[in-house]
C-alpha cells in the first residue's frame, strides 16, 4: 500500500514510480468499480460506499454529481513539475458554541500515538484538535474507523473506496468534499480560497474541481476537513436537540455518526426515525443485499437490522480510548 509524508504537496515528488502506479492503478480501478456499484443498485439517494472496514463514508442526500479524479487530472497531478497545492494558509478561527467540549492539551495525541503505527501524524490530529475544540482522540478514532489500514494498522492516505468516490483518510464522497471547501470558516475553505479554486460566489470552480478533490489524499487536508466536519455535525445535532455527554466516546460516536450518515440520516438515526427504505438500502450498501436480508430477517425488520449493525461497529471501532 502506498503510504505518504504527511502534509506533502501532491505533485508527486515524494512518490516512487511503484507508488505512482500504484495510485494511478487504484483510480481507474475505483471509477469502474464504482459505476458497476452504483448501477447494481439502482437510483440512489445517496453515494453509499461499501463496508466500513474497508474505509467508507455515508450521507449524500442526492445522487453526485459528476465523477471522480479521472486519469488525466491524475496523472497532471503526478506530473512533477505542477504548480503545488497551497495547504500552509492561515487557519480560519474556531467557531464553537457553549456546548463545544474544551480543546485537548496539545501533547495528549502525540503521548497517546508516539509508539502507534499512525505516530506520524499525531501533531496534525493535536492541531486540527486546538483549533476546532473536537478532542484530538475522538478524531482519531473517526479516522482509525474510515481509513483503509495497511501493514500493523497504518492508515492509507492514498485509499479509495471501489463502491463509491470515497477517498482519503476521512473518506469524504465528492459532495462532501466540496460542501466544506464552500463552507465558510473551514480550513479547507481557506485553502481553496488560497489556491483561487472558489469563484465570486464561493462555489467550487469547475476547472479547479479536480485539484481540489485530489486534496483529499493529503493526510493534513483530510485531518483537519474530519475535525471541522465532527464540529458542525456536533453543533447541528446539538441544536436539533440530541443530548451529547461530555465524556470524549460521546463525542466521538456522535461526531462519526454524522460523519459515517451524513446529518440529515444522523438525526434521523438518533431519533429512531429513520425510513425502512433507507435503512435496507444502507445497510445492503454496507454488508450486501445477501447478508442484509439475512440480517434483516433476523431482527424482524430492515430498521431494527441497521440499528444493530451499525451501533455495533461504533462499538468495536469508534474507540477514542486507544488514542488517550
Amino acid at each position: 500500500m502506498i503510504e505518504a509524508t504527511p502534509g506533502a504537496n501532491l505533485n508527486a515528488a515524494g512518490l516512487t514510480p511503484e507508488q505512482k502506479a500504484s495510485l494511478i492503478y487504484n483510480e481507474a480501478h475505483s471509477e469502474l468499480s464504482g459505476r458497476l456499484w452504483r448501477a447494481a443498485l439502482g437510483s440512489l439517494d445517496g453515494d453509499e460506499p461499501a463496508q466500513p472496514v474497508q474505509a467508507n463514508t455515508l450521507g449524500q442526500a442526492a445522487m453526485e454529481q459528476g465523477g471522480p479524479l479521472g486519469l488525466d487530472r491524475l496523472l497532471a497531478l503526478l506530473d512533477p513539475e505542477a504548480q503545488p497545492i497551497a495547504t500552509t494558509a492561515q487557519a480560519p478561527a474556531a467557531t464553537q458554541t457553549e456546548s463545544e467540549v474544551a480543546a485537548p492539551d496539545a501533547t495528549t495525541a502525540s503521548l497517546a500515538m508516539q509508539d502507534g503505527p499512525n505516530a506520524r501524524y499525531a501533531q496534525m490530529l493535536d492541531a486540527a484538535a486546538a483549533r476546532t475544540g473536537v478532542p484530538a482522540s475522538a478524531l482519531a478514532a473517526i479516522v482509525d474507523a474510515e481509513a483503509a489500514k495497511g501493514p500493523g494498522g497504518t492508515w492509507q492516505p492514498y485509499s479509495r473506496n471501489s463502491r463509491s468516490s470515497a477517498a482519503g483518510l476521512g473518506q469524504f464522497l465528492n459532495g462532501s468534499w466540496e460542501g466544506e471547501a464552500e463552507r465558510a470558516g473551514t480550513w479547507l475553505n481557506t485553502t481553496a480560497q488560497a489556491n483561487g479554486w472558489l469563484n465570486a460566489q464561493g462555489q467550487v470552480k469547475s476547472e479547479s474541481r479536480g485539484a481540489l478533490l485530489a486534496l483529499r489524499y493529503d493526510p493534513r487536508a483530510s485531518i483537519e476537513t474530519v475535525a471541522d466536519y465532527a464540529s458542525a455535525n456536533l453543533q447541528a445535532l446539538r441544536r436539533s436537540g440530541v443530548r451529547i455527554g461530555e465524556d470524549v466516546s460521546d463525542v466521538a460516536r456522535a461526531a462519526y455518526l454524522g460523519h459515517h450518515l451524513g446529518l440529515g440520516d444522523a438525526r434521523r438515526f438518533l431519533a429512531g426515525a429513520l425510513e425502512p427504505e433507507r435503512a435496507r438500502k444502507l445497510l445492503g450498501a454496507q454488508v450486501g443485499g445477501t447478508d442484509a436480508q439475512r440480517r434483516i430477517a433476523q431482527a424482524g425488520g430492515a430498521v431494527a437490522a441497521h440499528r444493530t449493525w451499525l451501533l455495533d461497529y461504533v462499538d468495536r471501532h469508534v474507540r477514542p480510548d486507544r488514542f488517550a
